[in-house]
């Protein structure tokens, strides 16, 4: 059986943006049809949009916490202070890992300019700095969700 990890980098190596990989790994646990979680999830890539500002791998963990933690609470008010408690702590975990939790930080480059594009797969950001932030992902989230 294939780890939440490992759907999670084939799902990006197929293709799929951060977000989409994280979520996707867990559409099944969370009850989620993968076509929905990947449309959801489309336009989270590159930071957002290639707008750089919250990593996708991020974006995507925030999304299953929202996810889990509505299937949790029935009240509104419950599910939101656990979720934002939530994305505290993986905010908090991720950044000390990363040093950040912003795509223009991770990557040095701007993905919205084709230098920027270019830069990122001659030197093959994608492997060396976006998985590791899936894997990062993935694994904050196992630790959150198990509690």
């Amino acid at each position: 059986m294939e780890s939440k990890e490992d759907k999670a980098i084939i799902a990006f190596r197929s293709g799929a943006n951060c977000a989409q990989a994280v979520l996707s790994a867990y559409s099944d646990e969370l009850s989620l049809d993968n076509n929905l979680a990947m449309s959801i999830s489309c336009g989270f890539g590159g930071g957002m949009g290639r707008l750089q500002e919250t990593c996708g791998a991020v974006t995507g963990s925030f999304m299953v916490l929202g996810i889990y933690n509505s299937n949790r609470f029935a009240d509104n008010k419950d599910k939101k202070e656990e979720i934002y408690s939530m994305i505290q702590k993986f905010s908090k975990k991720f950044q000390s890992v990363h040093g950040s939790i912003h795509c223009s930080s991770l990557l040095y480059c701007d993905l919205k300019t084709n230098e920027g594009q270019t830069y990122m797969k001659e030197n093959k950001l994608s492997e060396t700095v976006c998985e590791k932030c899936i894997a990062t992902s993935i694994g904050i989230l196992g630790e959150l969700l198990e509690k």
